[in-house]
């Protein structure tokens, strides 16, 4: 049985761990843009765990209703 994962708030979809997997890639990336490489990679990334955490707080407000 998988383990679910629950927000922070009702506002908002991510978990503590993939706030805080944001937070750390967000830094890394200014830190890399600061020194003028490319920061595509990392930005797909944050954008991968947004649209998984968006998906998971809709399926699970479709189950409420």
């Amino acid at each position: 049985m998988a383990r679910e994962k629950f927000a922070i708030t009702d506002k908002d979809p991510h978990s503590l761990g993939e706030l805080a997997k944001v937070l750390y890639l967000s830094t890394k990336a200014v830190r890399r843009q600061q020194r003028g490489k490319s920061i595509k990679r990392i930005e797909n990334e944050i954008d991968r765990i947004r649209e998984v955490a968006q998906a998971r707080e809709d399926a699970r407000a479709k189950r409420r209703k």
